[in-house]
């Protein structure tokens, strides 16, 4: 409520302050014009007055638009007084074009507003639906599957061996950590674009924090990943949950999204005052049109493998800029993609985080 009434105290502000500084500058060379191309010069300010602020600013501005002309340039001077009835009528014309101008233009804003709004609803229900569509098919996979295995041991549990048992429960696993990744975008996304996230920055080897994050990686097709660790690297301060998703997601869609038998690199790098990480991969690479797209909501490129909720890059992308970091995404050479993540992070050695 206060920041709205504050919104509407600067907006009468700004539109009287506008008018009273073109009125003074037509005032100083007043000598050079007359004072009907004053009269267009006020109003060409309450049209551009018009185009920014609410009706009610906008008439403030082309009523005192009018009395400043009629006082300060309609003859005689420094009086209300008209003495020709043809600057009478001009006068009376301005006020009537100040006022239609204002209202017009501020109507031409509203229906602007107005179609904008209904494209952005639009939009927004298309991307919904694009949502529903493939977490529709996300998460009724990993559901089946549990559901179905889970029949399975019910119904023939004395039928089947140890082995058997065994890859059914690994069956269930792998669904469950599927249906677990999902849930977890849908969250994260939620966290995002209510603006709540707010890292709890805390002492991490990312070392150690690469690795863990590795062997959560369900390798399929021969894939792997290449991973060596630097000795030289500090302990940095950043969050870490927020860390370990941005490099969850980005190794998940590596190994999603590339080819059978491709390697995917990760590199740790202490640059000036950042946690430099960098992730790159030999697969069929991005189209340089996608690099800023690609980390839109539900983005996912032309003729791209089927799965995943296009949703994965849009958190990286927030959990990122929510450390005050940035990510970038180029061309790997001679293929593949390269996305770079900086972070900006304290950093202290082990030996001074013992006396801490």
């Amino acid at each position: 409520m206060i920041t709205s009434l504050k919104a509407q105290y600067s907006q009468y502000f700004s539109s009287v302050l506008s008018i009273l500084l073109v009125s003074v500058l037509c005032f100083v060379v007043r000598d050079e014009i007359n004072y009907r191309v004053a009269a267009l010069i006020l109003l060409l300010t309450v049209s551009v007055v018009a185009m920014l602020f609410d009706i009610l600013p906008v008439l403030l501005s082309a009523f005192l638009s009018a009395v400043i002309w009629n006082y300060f340039f309609i003859p005689p001077q420094f009086t209300l007084h008209i003495s020709s009835t043809e600057d009478l009528l001009m006068f009376l014309s301005y006020f009537f074009v100040a006022l239609l101008n204002a209202v017009l233009t501020f109507k031409i804003r509203q229906a602007e507003r107005k179609a904008r709004d209904k494209e952005e609803k639009e939009q927004t229900i298309k991307l919904y639906n694009t949502l529903l569509n493939s977490l529709s098919h996300e998460l009724r996979t990993p559901i089946a599957t549990i559901l179905g295995t889970v029949d399975t041991l019910k119904d023939s549990n004395h039928k089947l061996n140890t082995l058997q048992q065994m890859d059914l429960l690994n069956d269930i696993d792998i669904a469950t950590v599927r249906l677990n990744r999902q849930v977890e975008n849908i969250l994260n996304m939620s966290r995002i674009e209510s603006g709540i996230l707010k890292p709890k920055s805390d002492w991490c080897d990312v070392n150690e924090l690469v690795n863990a994050v590795i062997q959560k990686i369900d390798l399929t097709e021969g894939h792997k990943i290449v991973f060596a660790e630097n000795e030289n690297l500090p302990f940095f301060k950043l969050d870490i949950g927020f860390t370990e998703q941005i490099l969850l997601n980005i190794l998940h869609n590596a190994v999603h999204y590339t080819p059978a038998n491709s390697w995917i690199e990760v590199l740790v790098i202490h640059d000036s005052e950042n946690c430099k990480i960098v992730i790159s991969d030999n697969g069929k690479g991005i189209p340089e049109s996608e690099h800023i797209l690609i980390f839109d909501k539900f983005r996912r490129l032309p003729e791209s493998k089927t799965g995943g909720s296009g949703l994965g890059l849009s958190i990286v992308k927030g959990f990122t800029e929510a450390q005050g970091g940035k990510i970038q995404l180029q061309n790997n050479i001679p293929n593949g993609a390269v996305f770079i993540i900086e972070i900006p992070a304290e950093t202290s050695y082990i030996n001074s985080l013992k006396n801490e």
